[in-house]
């Protein structure tokens, strides 16, 4: 295992892990494993987001030590790790997704809870097939400004906008303890979102987010999931692009910086037992403020954790 302190070591030198966490490929022995997705073959329009895990790792030297009013470190409760990248091939889909599903579900079989760094959407159907696998079907906090449930294009299976529809259908996911915020924008298949509402996932747009503010927002999620094993499933354009350019299909109107972070903030009130941070495109970025506030997504997630689990070492 290597070591990344940033107290020994200027935070730009080394090589860049996750919040200078150390890298390790042996995910046994942690209780929060995070690993990269490098793969945007699931992408419509624009293309990049196989570059968001390392982007988000060399940003992630910018950020260090506990928030404010925070109290201890998150690395002082729970033993977490950078494994690098899964191995994903940019060629066959189909493959790529199969490799997530069976890394996923070698870290859920050592006893490790994961925070994915991707890379487009596509690859969370494999989280959601490993999570099923442990947990049966899960409960769902999905950020994002699309929702993710439309049925796939061009005669293929996947996509970044199927993932969803794949859990709904296939009975990963529990529906009825689903909540999706920030949709909004024009969609091309309105269907996905009568889809959504028609299996009775609780959709809040971009406008009624507006009206409920994070409060009554963050009562709605705890009454819906409701001690379920929840996983939290965040695509970076669920915020407005003023904030998150650097994203494949960034859609105006959308949640601010804070109000996510606000949001965030309950999952540690919930069962979390797996994260994604997603559709992150360095190439649209601007001076890296996407990569920025995807780490500190993940760094929320990853205290959040530790709150739900007070896991000492």
């Amino acid at each position: 295992m290597e070591s990344n302190d940033p107290h020994v070591s200027p935070r730009y030198a080394q090589i860049p892990t996750f919040l200078h966490l150390p890298h390790d490929r042996d995910p046994r022995g942690y209780d929060v494993v995070v690993i990269g997705a490098p793969y945007d073959g699931g992408t419509s329009y624009r293309p990049g987001a196989r570059f968001g895990p390392r982007a988000i790792r060399n940003e992630s030297g910018l950020i260090h030590g506990a928030g404010i009013d925070r109290g201890p470190s998150t690395f002082d409760l729970i033993n977490c790790v950078d494994a690098g990248d899964m191995e994903l091939t940019p060629f066959d889909m189909n493959a790529a997704i199969e490799t997530a599903q069976k890394h996923l579900s070698t870290l859920l079989t050592g006893n490790a809870a994961f925070l994915m760094l991707g890379g487009d959407h596509s690859l969370t159907v494999a989280a959601l097939r490993a999570l099923a696998e442990q947990h049966g079907p899960v409960a769902v906090l999905h950020l994002d400004a699309h929702s993710d449930t439309s049925p796939a294009p061009h005669d293929g299976r996947y996509h970044h906008g199927t993932p969803f529809r794949h859990g709904i259908d296939e009975k990963l996911v529990d529906p009825t303890a689903m909540v999706q915020i920030g949709i909004r924008g024009r969609n091309p298949r309105p269907d996905s979102l009568d889809y959504a509402r028609g299996h009775a996932v609780r959709v809040v747009t971009a406008d009624e987010f507006g009206e409920l503010g994070v409060r009554d927002t963050v009562d709605l999620i705890r009454e819906r999931v409701d001690g379920r094993p929840v996983y939290v499933s965040v695509d970076v354009n669920v915020v407005d692009p003023a904030f998150a350019p650097g994203t494949g299909t960034p859609t105006p109107g959308g949640l601010s910086s804070r109000e996510v972070l606000a949001l965030l903030r309950c999952v540690g009130d919930l069962k979390p037992v797996g994260f994604d941070v997603m559709e992150v495109s360095p190439l649209y970025d601007h001076g890296g403020i996407t990569s920025i506030l995807a780490t500190e997504m993940g760094a929320e997630l990853l205290y959040q954790y530790a709150r739900a689990y007070r896991t000492q070492k």
